[in-house]
C-alpha cells in the first residue's frame, strides 16, 4: 500500500497558524505552548525578550511544526499595522491571534494624565484592533471562508468587578472589551472575536506568593484561575467555531465578588 493511502485525510493539511502577542513570557508563554500543543503552529511575538521568545518558540516547536519570533512595539502604530503582514511573509497563511501582550502600569485618579492613558491604549486597545483588522484583510484576500479566522483578546475580571487602582490600564482594557463585541460584528462572518477574561493568575512584584495565595483562597471556588487554565480557555476560544463577541471570565469566581 503506498504512503498516500496510508496517510491520515488531515496529512496533507498545512497546519493552523496562530500569532500570540506578548508570548515571550508569562501568560503569553503559557497559551502559546498550550497552542501548540493543540497542532497549532505558532508565532511568537516580543518587544525586547528575544532570549526568552527563543526559548518559547523551542518549547512550541517540540510540540507543533516551527513558527517563528517576531518583535514588534506595538506602541508604535506602523510596527503595529507590519507584525501580521511579516508573520504571513515567513510563515505563510495565519488563522488566527491571539492579543495577550499589555502593558500594565499604576495610575489612579489623582495621578492619571494624557501621557500614561495613551500608552496604555496603544497597546492594550488600539495594537489589537489592527491585528484584527490585518487577520480580516489578510483572510480576505485568501478567499477564506465564513468562522475561519479567529481573534482572541485577553481582557481581565476587574471589568466585571471593577475597582479604581490601575485606572489607565483598566480603562484600555474596558475599550478592549467594547472592540470584541464591535469586531465581532464588523468582522463576521470571517473572523470569530472572543474575549478571555482572567482572574488573579500570576503573581508579580506587585503581591508576594502569601498574598497572592490568600487572594486565591477568597474566590468563591476557593481558587482563581492558573495559567493553564487561561491557556485551556484561549484553545476553547480558537477551536469552537459558534463563540464569538462574547466573553469567557476564567477568575474562580472572583468576578462574583
Amino acid at each position: 500500500m503506498n504512503a498516500s493511502a496510508t496517510a491520515s485525510p488531515d496529512a496533507a493539511q498545512p497546519p493552523r497558524t496562530v500569532l500570540v502577542t506578548g508570548a515571550a513570557r508569562r501568560l503569553g508563554r503559557e497559551i502559546a505552548i498550550a497552542a501548540a500543543r493543540a497542532g497549532w503552529r505558532v508565532a511568537v511575538h516580543y518587544q525586547t525578550s528575544r532570549h526568552d521568545a527563543m526559548d518559547t518558540l523551542a518549547a512550541c516547536a517540540s510540540q507543533s511544526s516551527a513558527g517563528g519570533i517576531f518583535d514588534a512595539d506595538l506602541s508604535d502604530e506602523t510596527a503595529a499595522r507590519a507584525l501580521l503582514p511579516r508573520v504571513v511573509a515567513e510563515l505563510g497563511a495565519v488563522d488566527a491571534v491571539v492579543n495577550s501582550a499589555a502593558l500594565f502600569d499604576f495610575d489612579d485618579a489623582a495621578s492619571f494624565g494624557h501621557a500614561c492613558m495613551e500608552r496604555h491604549w496603544r497597546v492594550n486597545t488600539a495594537a489589537p484592533v489592527l491585528l484584527a483588522q490585518a487577520l480580516a484583510d489578510h483572510l480576505a484576500a485568501r478567499g477564506a471562508g465564513p468562522a475561519s479566522g479567529c481573534v482572541v483578546n485577553l481582557l481581565d475580571q476587574k471589568l466585571f468587578n471593577p475597582n479604581p487602582d490601575f485606572l489607565s490600564y483598566t480603562l484600555s482594557k474596558a475599550a478592549l472589551q467594547s472592540a470584541t463585541t464591535l469586531l465581532a460584528q464588523a468582522l463576521a462572518p470571517r473572523v470569530r472575536v472572543v474575549g478571555v477574561a482572567p482572574g488573579l493568575t500570576l503573581t508579580s512584584h506587585l503581591l508576594d506568593e502569601q498574598r497572592f495565595a490568600e487572594l486565591h483562597r477568597q474566590s468563591p471556588l476557593g481558587r482563581s484561575s492558573t495559567p493553564e487554565d487561561v491557556a485551556g480557555a484561549v484553545r476553547f476560544a480558537l477551536d469552537n467555531r459558534s463563540i464569538t463577541g462574547t466573553t469567557l471570565l476564567v477568575d474562580g469566581g472572583q468576578h462574583l465578588m
